[in-house]
């Protein structure tokens, strides 16, 4: 296919495709599927080989948030039945920490609710950073707080932060559809101010919210111009209690359409398959790892992920391996070393143009809605059982 064949020149090259050409990518037909895998493949190898870097999530602090994100079961107002806590203590965190390392996990990512961190909060985030890094001196931290102050991030950078993690989620045109409590723009500045701090940027988005494919298109073509180190394509959880429970307009096979598109867009820089991969790639979850060259080990912040021991034996079986503590992961034209990597899932205009038609036709042949692949989160950090990792 002549549109694969110019997009893996392209990708090897890290050559931006053209916008058709990326849209065409989301068209292809199911029967194409492992065509477009196969291609996006060779771009994921040429830049990581076959590694896959595992991360680990802890969520310092669930629940209560004065936010409005459409998709977050932590949002102001939700009904869903997740875990509510405040702050954990540094101990109980570095404790929660360790448990993913052991597992594998190269990156700890620790996130908490909330529009953004005070002052007293950086200085909590702070020590719990210091106690990890005291039990795990290599292993990479990076924080998810919301949107960020002047200042803020440097002080995280100085605690012995490597990354910040603030996604973009959606386009431009549609985030007021989302969230009305923060805009777009506020989650640019804080990349921006994360990366002006010499922190390594993380910034992805949401798919399945009900977007177009232009939608997808136009978030995935910010964050390259963006320039983030890592972008995680998290997949909608339609947790019920929040609003978008009831969108399920995902199929397996678009969602590694999607993957792929992302991987064409951003050749050289850490795609990580994040929340909603168990809920919407199911079985088909080992094609992925063609696509993405990370993951998450274990749970989510407020939803259950697949055993981290059968996320271990699908790295294996799918002719894998996870990447070490002492490995790169980015390219060396990127900063190569462990930092230059990134963090974690989730946060956060419909365009004035109705859903492109295969969008629509994807939500049509979406299975139906599959609300016992969702489990809320009742292990690990803010509980006194054993977590997931």
């Amino acid at each position: 296919m002549d549109l694969l064949n110019t997009l893996v020149e392209k990708g090897l090259r890290r050559e931006l495709p053209s916008r058709e050409e990326a849209l065409a990518v989301l068209t292809t037909s199911d029967d194409d599927l492992l065509e477009v895998v196969a291609a996006a493949g060779k771009v994921r190898r040429q830049w990581f080989g076959r590694r896959v870097k595992l991360n680990y999530l802890v969520n310092l602090k669930s629940g209560l948030c004065p936010e409005d994100c459409s998709y977050c079961s932590q949002r102001l107002g939700s009904e869903a039945g997740i875990l509510k806590y405040t702050w954990l203590k540094p101990d109980e965190a570095s404790k929660a920490a360790a448990a993913g390392v052991a597992g594998g996990a190269k990156r700890v990512c620790l996130v908490a609710s909330g529009r953004g961190p005070t002052d007293r909060d950086v200085d909590r985030v702070s020590k719990t950073i210091g106690a990890i890094k005291e039990q795990n001196a290599d292993v990479e931290v990076c924080a998810c707080l919301g949107l960020l102050s002047d200042g803020q991030a440097e002080r995280l950078k100085a605690a012995g932060a490597d990354a910040y993690n603030h996604n973009l989620n959606t386009s431009e045109s549609t985030y007021g559809d989302i969230t009305t409590t923060h805009t777009y723009a506020d989650r640019v500045e804080t990349v921006r101010h994360a990366q002006g701090a010499g922190l390594s940027a993380c910034s992805g988005l949401i798919a399945g919210m009900g977007e177009s494919d232009a939608d997808l298109v136009d978030v995935v073509f910010a964050l390259r111009a963006l320039d983030p180190d890592s972008v995680p394509v998290n997949f909608l959880i339609p947790v019920e209690g929040t609003p978008l429970a009831k969108e399920w307009n995902l199929t397996p096979q678009r969602a590694l359409r999607i993957l792929a598109m992302v991987r064409f867009v951003c050749p050289d820089v850490e795609v990580r398959l994040a929340g909603g991969r168990e809920v919407h790639l199911r079985t088909m979850q080992p094609l992925a790892l063609h696509l993405v060259n990370s993951i998450f080990l274990g749970d989510y912040l407020t939803t259950e992920g697949q055993e981290g021991k059968a996320d271990l034996d699908m790295i294996a079986d799918a002719g894998f391996e996870v990447e070490g503590a002492g490995t790169a992961t980015l390219p060396e034209h990127r900063g190569g070393g462990g930092c230059a990597s990134a963090c974690a899932p989730s946060d956060s205009a419909a365009s004035d143009n109705a859903p492109s038609d295969s969008a629509s036709s994807a939500g049509a042949e979406a299975a139906s809605a599959r609300t016992d692949l969702v489990t809320v989160r009742q292990r690990g950090a803010g509980t006194d059982l054993a977590p997931n990792a």
